[in-house]
């Protein structure tokens, strides 16, 4: 495959989602109220943000994300003891 054929394979993905919508499915809980998505056709990724809606998941979000998920392991597990 050269590039040329890459980057019509994504631009065609990327065109499916945007005339049908995207087919988001939960890809890691990290919470029971914080979860991540990803669409299955474009890979994009999603996840919550502090008010309960869904936004982009930025590296700097997806660090938070890893960081409670942690801590709330953490937690659960002190808790269980």
């Amino acid at each position: 495959m050269d590039l040329i054929e890459i980057k019509k394979l994504i631009a065609s993905k990327k065109l499916l989602c945007t005339i049908f919508g995207h087919n988001i499915v939960t890809s890691k809980k990290i919470t029971n109220n914080l979860k991540e998505y990803k669409c299955t056709v474009c890979k994009m990724e999603l996840t919550n943000d502090e008010k309960g809606g869904i936004t982009f998941l930025t590296p700097e979000l997806k660090e938070i994300n890893e960081a409670l998920g942690t801590f709330c392991q953490k937690k659960l597990t002190v808790k269980q003891h």
